[in-house]
């Protein structure tokens, strides 16, 4: 072999090895390095249905994980919610038993979960992440729980820290069997993945992680094919070194390509090959971008011959359109001047009757606009001075009314008011002259029960025992009858007097019904006056329109007087006033809004001149 020839390794490149693309999580999209060489590779064997043995076996396997679970879970929970009482400053036992039950209960949730989705055929990758992130610490938390508390580690207190994360440790190693399982069974045609041996791991720590790095991050699948990727890495290594004399700095960029691309997954080969792939890729782009260019160019051409010929054809109709239009011109201009002049004519002569009819029919509009302003405001004054006529007859009705309920009101309370008085009166007084009568009857018992026990005193020498004591309980119970007779005598006296307050109290709210009557005739009477307020001002305005119409005002002027006349009517008394003074009292008294609902006008400007023209007019003496 010369050192110019290229090194064959023992085992040759993979044929089926291409450039290392994406991979990603999922296995069913992989790249095309994942797939194995032909020679080592063998189809995998068809699958049929499990037979009773094997699901007996799956039977039995999954029975005595639960058994494992349940162990773990009972060795654990006591420990950890121990060590989470007292070291972890949980408040209670209780709580760092609730501790323990959340994280073994999360465990088993998310390892259910991914179970459940590797045999629905989803697998989620990450779920494991947190089930051994719980799982681990669990596994510390157990340990803890077995530390010694006032004294040195010892041997046996590793062993016991180990001993109680053993179960754990077991349990968690099953599921991902059981969970590889069942990816391999329900996806039997999965793409395998090979594993490095351990001892490779044990023999070559250093260079053994960089391989499994590749293999994961550009979708190596095949372990013996890393292993000839390496091979071939080396042997070029060693080629260059006897090329230039163990001096690589001396290679060209391109000849030091496969140790760059090595660690992105590419071969010696295909990091070779890639110079010349690139830049046929870049002479293809090349090609692609020349060949646009004149593709463009062509269509530019074929564009503006089009868009030249066009114009041409353009240009000749128009010259064949000015022809055709210049001798029909030359006919329609004589024609047309003939027109024009007679047109001319007719036209003033319609202009003039136009001016005539519009001028007509504008004076007529207003005669009638104006006519019929005059009747609105006539029948306005006459509604006004009917309803006017109605509020006086109803506010008369009610003042009468109102007259002879309160005189009905009056008498006949005044009637019940004295009577019941009256009889409470006569009652109370009655009351309290019994109450008299049982006093002094209770004083004259009292008085013949003290005479009586005076001369039982005197005749106690003659009397025996029997008949003194008999004698003193009978004056004893007078006693006591007497002076309940004299309380009740008192209750009877207050109840009378309750009775006369009450009776009192009854002919005050008499006096007040009256008043109240009183004040309800006042408004009445206050009413009937505002009626005939209204009806005066609305036989005014009624004069005030009849007034205008026999004037013939314009709507301005009829505006105004009936500003002046709401001034007057609010009570503006302008005699002996300037005109500022009167045009004060007049801006009080009637407002801009007052006088754009009155006159129907929705300028504020217009307003504000009515209001100072309505206080010329009355400072200069108009009254309606």
């Amino acid at each position: 072999m010369t050192i110019t020839q290229w090194p064959h390794t023992a085992a040759e490149p993979d044929p089926l090895s291409l450039a290392p693309t994406a991979v990603s999580e999922t296995p069913d999209f992989v790249s095309e390095t994942q797939k194995r060489n032909p020679d080592d590779a063998t189809p995998p064997a068809p699958r049929g249905p499990l037979t009773g043995m094997q699901k007996l076996a799956i039977g039995g396997i999954v029975v005595f994980a639960l058994v494992l679970a349940g162990i773990g879970l009972y060795l654990s929970f006591a420990h950890v919610a121990e060590f989470a009482h007292k070291k972890l400053r949980f408040g209670s036992l209780d709580k760092g038993r609730l501790f323990a039950v959340g994280v073994d209960v999360g465990i088993m949730v998310m390892i259910a979960v991914d179970l459940l989705m590797a045999w629905l055929k989803r697998p989620i990758t990450w779920v494991r992440y947190p089930v051994w992130l719980l799982t681990s610490a669990t596994v510390i938390l157990n340990a803890a729980s077995a530390a010694p508390k006032d004294k040195k580690w010892e041997l046996l207190d590793y062993v016991a820290a180990f001993a109680h994360g053993v179960v754990p440790i077991l349990f968690i190693m099953i599921v991902e069997v059981g969970r590889d399982a069942i990816d391999r069974i329900v996806r039997p045609d999965r793409e395998g993945r090979d594993a490095i041996p351990l001892i490779r791991w044990v023999l070559a720590p250093v260079a053994t992680p960089r391989i499994y790095r590749r293999m994961r991050l550009w979708g190596v699948a095949s372990y013996p094919e890393m292993v000839r990727r390496q091979q071939d890495l080396l042997a070029y290594e060693q080629w260059l070194k006897r090329k230039y004399d163990g001096d690589l700095s001396q290679a060209s960029d391109d000849e030091r390509l496969p140790m760059k691309m090595a660690p992105y997954g590419y071969t010696v080969a295909q990091a070779l090959a890639m110079p010349g792939e690139q830049e046929q890729a870049a002479r293809k782009r090349a090609e692609d971008a020349e060949r646009q260019r004149r593709d463009t160019e062509t269509r530019r051409k074929i564009a503006e011959a089009e868009a030249e010929a066009e114009e041409l054809r353009a240009q000749g109709r128009v010259e064949e359109t000015r022809a055709e239009v210049e001798g029909q011109t030359g006919q329609a201009r004589a024609h047309a001047r003939a027109q024009v002049s007679a047109a001319e004519r007719a036209a003033a002569l319609e202009q003039e009757a136009l001016d005539n009819a519009v001028v007509a029919e504008g004076r007529a509009r207003e005669a009638q606009a104006e006519r019929k302003e005059a009747e609105a405001r006539r029948a306005a004054a006459q509604a006004d001075l009917e309803a006017a006529g109605l509020e006086r007859q109803a506010a008369e009705e009610r003042r009468l009314a109102a007259e002879a309920d309160q005189v009905a009101a009056a008498e006949t309370q005044a009637i019940e008011t004295q009577v019941a008085a009256e009889a409470r009166r006569a009652a109370a007084q009655a009351d309290l002259e019994a109450a008299e009568l049982e006093r002094q009857a209770a004083q004259k018992r009292k008085e013949i029960e003290e005479a009586d026990q005076v001369a039982a005193a005197e005749a106690r020498a003659i009397e025996t025992r029997t008949v003194a004591e008999a004698r003193r309980a009978a004056a004893e119970a007078d006693q006591a009858a007497a002076e309940t007779e004299a309380a009740a005598a008192e209750t009877r006296r207050v109840t009378a007097e309750t009775a006369r307050k009450e009776a009192e109290d009854i002919e005050r709210q008499a006096q007040a019904a009256a008043g109240a009557e009183a004040a309800r005739k006042a408004a009445a009477e206050t009413a009937k006056a505002a009626a005939e307020t209204h009806l005066a001002a609305a036989e005014i305005e009624r004069r005030a329109v009849e007034i205008e119409d026999e004037a013939k005002l314009l709507p301005r002027q009829r505006g105004i007087r009936k500003v002046a006349r709401l001034a007057l009517t609010a009570g503006l008394v302008p005699d002996g006033l300037a005109l500022e003074d009167v045009q004060q009292e007049l801006n009080e008294l009637v407002s801009i809004a007052d006088v754009q609902s009155a006159c129907d006008v929705s300028s504020t400007d217009t307003a504000s001149k009515y209001r100072t023209e309505a206080a010329a007019l009355i400072a200069g003496g108009y009254r309606p």
